[in-house]
């Protein structure tokens, strides 16, 4: 099975899950993304977030960058809605859509939402869209020291398939490994993060 988005409008397409909403960036999120950046840990670990990180940074983001990507067809970037505050809680992205086979899927929650499995809900809920129209895998790289966001992506159903070295080059100049994970349409979801 192919890609298939013809029945698709990826600039209002949104996911639901049981706590959340995966629905496209707004301006109103400037706010929430420009504090959730401010983490040390998101500044670590993703290495497209600019350090520091500005308002100015946080509304190009939610303006620009997160659009462009839905607006070329290649790609998703949705903020995570928690259904009951109604707060901004994670980003999650799918990206290279265009391939005939796979996907990449990426991600930072928040400080405070953290330790809730609102990473591992929202990455499931988003594999489980991309493999209802035709992707057959999705692909994860996660740092190999960054241990939480690897018990993530098993939670969600990823499986360890080895290590791309030096793979990336950090802010530094200095390049550092990937762990890469896979999921394929043909793996058994985890029950626990099933999208409604």
């Amino acid at each position: 099975m192919a890609l298939d988005l013809s029945d698709v409008d990826l600039l209002t397409e949104s996911v639901h899950t049981r706590r959340l909403l995966l629905r496209p960036f707004c301006a109103e999120d400037a706010a929430a993304v420009h504090q959730a950046c401010q983490d040390e840990e998101i500044q670590r670990w993703v290495v497209a977030v600019p350090s520091p990180y500005t308002l100015d940074d946080a509304r190009h983001f939610v303006t620009v960058l997160a659009w462009r990507e839905r607006r070329a067809g290649t790609g998703m970037q949705f903020a995570a809605v928690d259904l009951e505050s109604g707060g901004v809680v994670a980003s999650v992205g799918l990206m290279n859509l265009t391939g005939s086979i796979g996907a990449e899927i990426g991600y930072w929650v928040a400080p405070w939402a953290r330790g809730l499995g609102y990473a591992a809900e929202a990455t499931g809920a988003l594999c489980g869209w991309a493999f209802g129209h035709g992707v057959h895998r999705v692909a994860l790289l996660i740092a190999p020291a960054n241990a939480a966001s690897c018990r993530t992506a098993e939670r969600a159903g990823f499986r360890r398939e080895g290590v791309l070295r030096e793979a990336e080059v950090d802010r530094q100049g200095q390049p550092h490994d990937w762990v890469l994970y896979g999921r394929l349409s043909t793996d058994e979801p985890p029950p626990d993060i099933q999208p409604r």
